[in-house]
């Protein structure tokens, strides 16, 4: 059976540090506990006398002082595997952890699932090749020497940078590594491990070359893995889960967000918020514990997301200043119809057109396939699309060589609907109420990947207010922004009711717009 020796980098909360190793220890685990040479003695001193006791626990022998974007997170690591491979010869993985980090599955479950295949978790992709680097240096953190942290000495470290770039100071990678890039929260098997200890030992030129380059905890394991161990043992993943905001800062979990921690596909989680005492009381006893079932549904990023976007209003599709000055013509009309359940929606377009002949297109803003003429290429992106909508539909009046067009746009597109009300175009907007029940909540928040096919009740019942909450909020909006041609059917109205709308909204006579709201299942799911 798997026994893990945690190799645990941490520089606060010495009472965290003692707990989560008890916790992690009490299951059979092992750890290695490297803390950080700037932290307070008395601080460590804590630990060592809370742990002396417990045999499952080592000290690195030799405490560095760390830094971020340093070799000295790299060589704080190699401190605490040297330990843990001398004190814990049983111990069969070498998982990384930060003092933030808990266990999010039970050391049951995380045993089985490394016993199920023999292979090596770490993140590992090729430097130049992905995308892994978003913004900033890329080839530079390699080819020119970081001897200073960037983040105490700003001004020297772009000082040192610039200096070697005028100079041409270039250096050359080691011809026989392939450089690899990914997330410092690996775990490796105990051959692994030793492995990479015997390349360090053997290989002082690759140790030279990452002594000086920038970030290399994101480089140096994921780099030398891949060089010692065959594809096939790697898996190219973290069984650590993070998210990042969109500010690029790590997402901190609280003690309501347990049934989301727990429902993710990996073993354990950070950053835990140090205030989060019951999440982590809570997570501590969940690791001893046995014979515990997991339902993952794996939704966690994308309904963070979700979340955290209700609270941006206004800040995506803003205008572009030749947007604003653009303009789809004083004679033509734009005639959008808005509904959160797009089949209703189609529905509706496709009878408008088989009554009235005027243009239809689907959700072209809200929906990569909807069909689209070629119109240069500004139509192959959804970012392009929003980006230039006014342009984009200028050219689509021009396609279609037509004064009148109705477009499907879902409802959270505010910004969108303000800006085409401003042009000096005729702008009309139909709004298509319909009934949201439970069920059908809970099958839009499986599409659009909020929860999964095993998220438990009790988290779906959690969710679906969040949900219905969300879906009034962007109705309301649209009803309190004042839109003067603003017009709305509803599911709950009889047709000929809808028809009057309709037939305002498209300027039909009332035969023909109660031919539309007659249409066959409109409302239907």
């Amino acid at each position: 059976m798997a026994k893990i020796a945690f190799i645990l980098l941490c520089h606060k909360d010495p009472d965290s540090i003692i707990s989560q190793a008890r916790q992690l220890t009490a299951a059979g685990d092992y750890m290695a506990i490297h803390f950080d040479a700037r932290a307070k003695p008395e601080d460590y001193q804590r630990i060592q006398d809370a742990l002396k006791g417990n045999p499952n626990v080592t000290f690195a022998k030799k405490r560095i002082k760390c830094g971020w974007g340093e070799w000295s997170l790299v060589q704080a690591t190699l401190n605490a595997v040297e330990a843990a491979l001398e004190a814990f010869p049983r111990a069969t993985h070498f998982y990384m952890l930060s003092g933030d980090c808990m266990a999010i599955k039970s050391a049951e479950y995380a045993h089985e699932l490394l016993d199920r295949d023999d292979v090596d978790y770490i993140e590992s992709f090729d430097f130049f090749e992905s995308d892994w680097i978003k913004t900033g240096m890329k080839e530079e953190r390699l080819i020119y020497r970081h001897f200073l942290n960037e983040r105490k000495h700003k001004k020297l470290f772009y000082t040192s940078f610039q200096l070697q770039k005028k100079l041409g100071l270039t250096r050359e990678i080691p011809a026989d590594i392939q450089v690899m890039i990914g997330s410092q929260w690996w775990c490796l098997r105990r051959r692994t491990v030793e492995w990479v200890m015997k390349f360090c030992q053997e290989r002082k030129d690759v140790m030279r070359f990452f002594r000086t380059t920038w970030i290399p905890d994101e480089t140096f394991f994921q780099t030398i893995v891949r060089h010692l161990v065959p594809d096939s043992e790697i898996r190219t993943s973290t069984l650590t889960f993070l998210m990042f905001t969109d500010y690029g800062m790590p997402v901190t979990f609280y003690n309501d967000h347990y049934d989301l921690l727990l429902s993710q596909d990996f073993l354990f989680a950070r950053k835990i918020s140090p205030e989060a005492t019951e999440l982590k009381q809570r997570l501590g006893d969940l690791y001893a514990a046995k014979g515990v079932e997991f339902q993952i549904s794996n939704e966690g990023r994308s309904l963070f997301r979700f979340l955290t976007s209700r609270g941006r209003n206004g800040v995506r599709f803003a205008p572009r200043f030749w947007e604003a000055e653009a303009s789809l013509g004083r004679e033509r009309e734009l005639l959008i119809v808005v509904a959160k359940k797009w089949h209703v929606a189609k529905r509706l377009v496709h009878k408008i057109k088989d009554v009235t002949g005027i243009e239809t297109i689907e959700y072209l803003f809200d929906e990569d396939s909807c069909p689209m003429p070629d119109l240069g290429g500004i139509q192959t992106q959804m970012s392009k699309r929003a980006r230039h909508r006014r342009a984009l539909m200028r050219m689509l009046f021009e396609y279609y060589d037509t004064d009148r067009m109705v477009v499907c746009m879902d409802p959270k597109n505010m910004e969108m609907f303000q800006d085409f009300f401003a042009d000096r175009c005729t702008t009309r907007l139909l709004e298509i109420e319909s009934v949201f029940t439970d069920d059908y909540l809970a099958g839009h928040a499986i599409r659009i990947g909020l929860a999964g096919e095993n998220t438990s009740k009790a988290a779906m019942d959690r969710l679906l207010p969040t949900i219905r909450a969300d879906v009034t909020g962007e109705s309301d909006r649209i009803r309190d922004a004042g839109f003067q041609n603003y017009y709305r059917i509803s599911e709950l109205r009889e047709a000929p009711e809808n028809a009057l709308a309709i037939s305002q909204f498209l300027s039909i006579q009332p035969d023909e717009a109660l031919q539309i709201a007659q249409t066959n299942h409109l409302f239907e799911d």
